[in-house]
């Protein structure tokens, strides 16, 4: 369907001979081969042609930037059209509609100008994530600080429907504060309407079912009226209101012992942690599995504490934190081969949420104040960590765009993770400080 002109009558290439020559887009993408120019047979040839080099654009598309690309702006819900500015649907001098310049935008300059802007055009479109119709259940969240807060809006931001998992104690703090227009700004999303959250369980994912709950839990006064509260009984519930649960995000973790070092830390502190932190993710996976479509992702937060070793976090929650991370492998090959579903964990740097906050104060600063900075003293990338950094990573690991990633642990902390000496040791005195991280990079 494309002829190419006789060699005798090649021209140099003018914005005018694109009205009835034009490069193949594929000679356009490399400088150094032939000018060869290509006759249009046809319409529908030149549309395949451009159809193909937009394809190959969209192969070049990396998925690990900032979610206003995926969801941040009107296109999550209203994806940009092909054609856009004052020229929108351009035409040619010979009157023929022409698709790559339509993609563009523009009227257009040189070949590989043209596949440029088909490819950024590409770009843009492949960020645009929909999860309309999507069930998320976050379990964990009890504010609006921490990262699971953050993975619900990035969520929300997509168009999914938001289900909200929450310790009981603090159940009814956490939604009367939702009520509150204090926190009208942190529920906002990127098109200025406010995040909705369809529904709020309580659960206690130390809990398989109420046979498991002791009975100073269930005649506690802060468990009194919640009702049911036990991962079954919860994936009971979610079951008859949605029907099924896409996304599963686990943003657990609880050490009753967390400030006692290692040594000093009792069985029933380490083996709750272990309950709360680490075997909840398995339980949560084997019974909301069933719920979830193949396709299905899951997705959990870890720490470094689990393979390199960090003063402070204690009372075993190192240890659970290196079942997760296991156990997120093992879960990703079991869940893949029999729901088709893929399981990931975050190893996230430190933020200061509110739990983490409540974590030792020594010396004027709690362990979190110290974690944070150390790591913006040491880390590749010398600025503080937020929780939006996070939730765009998890976005991403949540959907298609990392369809084929599973039973991975991806590291979110400014590159702390990969460095193997403290820059900011005393056995560096006397030598020229690191250069710190620009802003705004």
């Amino acid at each position: 369907w494309l002829k190419p002109t006789p060699q005798s009558s090649r021209e140099p290439l003018t914005p005018e001979g694109l009205a009835t020559e034009r490069f193949h887009p594929f000679a356009a993408m490399n400088p150094s081969a032939p000018r060869r120019q290509w006759r249009r047979r046809s319409a529908s040839g030149l549309l395949a042609t451009s159809a193909v080099a937009v394809a190959a654009a969209l192969g070049l598309v990396a998925c690990g930037l900032r979610a206003s690309g995926f969801a941040a702006s009107p296109a999550v819900r209203a994806p940009p059209t092909a054609v856009s500015g004052e020229i929108g649907a351009a035409k040619l001098a010979g009157g023929a509609s022409d698709p790559l310049v339509l993609a563009a935008g523009r009227a257009p300059t040189f070949g590989r100008d043209i596949i440029a802007e088909a490819r950024a055009l590409v770009a843009r479109r492949a960020l645009n994530v929909d999860l309309t119709g999507k069930v998320a259940f976050i379990a964990g969240v009890a504010d609006t600080s921490g990262y699971g807060w953050a993975i619900a809006r990035e969520l929300a931001n997509a168009g999914a429907t938001i289900v909200i998992g929450t310790w009981p104690p603090v159940l009814k703090i956490f939604q009367a504060g939702l009520k509150k227009k204090a926190t009208d700004e942190a529920r906002k999303l990127d098109d200025g309407s406010l995040m909705e959250i369809s529904k709020i369980y309580p659960l206690d994912a130390m809990y398989d079912v109420m046979d498991d709950v002791p009975d100073d839990v269930k005649t506690n006064k802060r468990y009194a009226g919640v009702g049911p509260f036990t991962i079954q009984e919860i994936v009971d519930q979610v079951k008859q209101d949605f029907g099924k649960v896409d996304i599963l995000v686990h943003s657990l973790a609880n050490g009753p012992e967390v400030t006692k070092p290692l040594l000093e830390t009792s069985r029933n502190g380490y083996l709750a942690a272990s309950s709360a932190s680490a075997y909840s993710l398995v339980s949560m996976v084997s019974r909301f599995a069933p719920l979830m479509p193949p396709g299905g992702s899951v997705v959990s937060l870890s720490y470094i504490a689990s393979e390199r070793v960090i003063p402070g976090y204690g009372g075993g929650m190192s240890s659970a934190k290196a079942q997760l991370e296991s156990d997120t492998r093992t879960l990703a090959w079991e869940a893949g081969r029999k729901y088709g579903i893929r399981v990931n964990t975050i190893s996230a740097g430190p933020l200061k949420s509110r739990a983490a906050s409540a974590i030792g104060n020594e010396g004027g600063k709690t362990f979190i104040e110290r974690a944070i900075d150390y790591s913006v003293n040491n880390a590749p990338l010398s600025l503080p960590l937020y929780a939006e950094n996070v939730g765009t990573t998890a976005l991403c690991l949540l959907t298609d765009l990392m369809s084929g990633v599973t039973g991975m642990t991806l590291y979110v902390d400014m590159g702390l993770h990969a460095m193997g000496t403290a820059m900011d040791s005393p056995a560096y005195e006397g030598l020229e400080k690191p250069v710190q991280t620009p802003e705004g990079r």
